[in-house]
């Protein structure tokens, strides 16, 4: 990596950090809309920099959110992975996007329910309780990236001529 790259990853990592802390209230819980998910999409711009900084970020996000080593490692995992397969599926931006939610949701999900009960609305289906949160959970990144992550990743690829 050169300066650029450190920079940017810098970049990138304080911006998802700040974006879950600052939206503290939604970004951790059950039932969660972490704004800060809408980052993940830029990777498909700015490549590994972007998808260093997304999982670094993720880390600090999750610090602070202070629910254990669990959060501390596969948080910032499910971010590393979705932020990859965003890269991955560049030339197709919708379907990057919104794929992308699907580690988080499942790797995400399949931790947080041993933290917090499914929300209500998921209970609904009878489904069990780790089943129910990554619905929840997929349901709430998909939005996040499928839709802001996308709209923010057009705007940015509009505005540098890509």
């Amino acid at each position: 990596m050169d300066s650029k790259d450190i920079a940017l990853t810098a970049v990138f990592s304080a911006l998802y950090a700040t974006l879950v802390i600052a939206f503290a209230p939604i970004s951790y819980g059950p039932l969660q809309l972490r704004i800060a998910d809408a980052v993940i999409p830029l990777s498909m711009i700015f490549g590994w920099p972007a998808i260093i900084g997304v999982t670094i970020g993720c880390f600090v996000g999750n610090f602070y959110g202070q629910l254990g080593a669990l959060d501390y490692i596969l948080g910032p995992a499910a971010n590393l992975v979705a932020a990859t397969i965003v890269y991955l599926l560049r030339g197709r931006p919708l379907l990057a996007s919104s794929l992308g939610s699907l580690p988080i949701g499942i790797i995400v999900g399949g931790y947080l329910w041993t933290f917090f009960p499914p929300p209500e609305v998921f209970q609904v289906f009878a489904l069990p309780e780790w089943l129910a949160m990554m619905a929840s959970i997929t349901v709430s990144t998909l939005i996040i990236m499928g839709l802001l992550g996308y709209v923010l990743y057009r705007s940015v690829h509009r505005m540098l001529g890509r």
